[in-house]
């Protein structure tokens, strides 16, 4: 038996499982911002219940050569360079700002009682400090988000607004939402570069697993998945995410990224699938508040997200589309929730 094809097999099925490399410069990127916006809301699908929107901006710094091009203060400067998993030798280091709010509502809003067998009103307003770590195979996401859940999150205001903006019924039962709570959190994952084929113009393909821990008053639990991704001229950063601490990932990472591409050869378009497996040990959301009694449902301890959606560039600007099937969150919940997420990424 001839070995060649065997070997010929072998040796691509090796090049397929190693990390992607480049030999492309990244003096572009790491001198480049991204600016990005999220929308999520489950109008698209004809509903208005339990995660009904979700709305988020982000800033993503430039490489820093260190903290200190950032942060003023040295005690802080030396703290942060302490930290582990963010302070590789030879990553890029960079931080993000963000600020968002998202809204929950029980399935039947006409109602003004508490509905003890449906989720909580509930909207959190909270601002995002991450701090990031990366180069060609891996990202490492230390993020820490402050805010609020209850009242003063003004989502009853919003939602209110946007429902009377677009001719829609009032949800009847914010009354009964989560008492005022100020919210601190942390938060880290990791994702890493797998099955990667970016290396120039055309068709390429990669695979984005990531992993996650997160700790505090409003949510702790672990989460794993993965995405897939494939199209032409795919963007050279870490994959597209629904709402969620460590979602910024549409950075260019070095020059192969067709956002640095000759001026009209800009173009690209990408499908991307993937998953998101969570184990939750506590939701704020659902469990109600920490130090206060307030409406609570039995959460399940298991969620999964399955996501699937298309990705454009156009010279410095990325826009994605996903539909997100998320399941059960709570025991007495009817049915599994579906909505439409938007992103829409500016580098300059």
């Amino acid at each position: 038996m001839n070995p060649k094809p065997l070997l010929t097999i072998a040796f691509i099925l090796i090049l397929l499982f190693l990390p992607g490399t480049s030999i492309a410069g990244d003096e572009k990127a790491r001198k480049a911002s991204t600016l990005t916006f999220y929308l999520e809301n489950d109008t698209i699908f004809d509903t208005d219940r339990y995660y009904t929107s979700g709305m988020k901006i982000s800033w993503f710094s430039r490489d820093l050569s260190n903290y200190s091009d950032i942060v003023t203060l040295s005690l802080l400067q030396r703290f942060i360079e302490q930290l582990p998993l963010i302070n590789d030798p030879g990553d890029q280091r960079t931080v993000s700002v963000s600020f968002g709010q998202n809204m929950y509502t029980p399935k039947d809003m006409e109602r003004t009682d508490l509905i003890v067998d449906d989720r909580p009103y509930a909207g959190v307003t909270y601002l995002g400090l991450g701090l990031h770590s990366r180069n060609l195979r891996k990202m490492d996401t230390l993020e820490l988000d402050i805010g609020i859940v209850g009242r003063h999150s003004y989502a009853e205001d919003c939602q209110t607004e946007f429902h009377r903006w677009i001719g829609s019924e009032k949800a009847n039962g914010w009354e009964n939402q989560l008492h005022d709570e100020p919210i601190l959190n942390l938060y880290y994952e990791r994702k890493w570069k797998t099955l990667q084929i970016i290396n120039s113009e055309g068709f390429g393909f990669d695979c984005v697993p990531h992993a996650g821990l997160a700790a505090g008053n409003a949510y702790i639990g672990a989460n794993l998945g993965s995405q897939v991704r494939f199209g032409w001229n795919i963007p050279n950063d870490f994959g597209t995410y629904p709402i969620s601490p460590g979602s910024d990932s549409s950075s260019p990472l070095d020059d192969t990224d067709p956002r640095f591409f000759r001026l009209f050869h800009r173009i690209g378009l990408h499908l991307f699938f993937g998953v998101d497996g969570k184990a939750v040990a506590r939701n704020i959301l659902l469990d109600g508040n920490t130090f206060r009694d307030s409406h609570s449902v039995d959460k399940e301890y298991f969620v999964a997200d399955f996501i699937g959606g298309i990705g454009l560039i156009i010279h410095q600007v990325k826009i994605t589309y996903s539909h997100v099937y998320r399941t059960k969150e709570f025991k007495t919940q009817k049915d599994e929730q579906q909505f439409g997420a938007i992103s829409a990424s500016f580098t300059f």
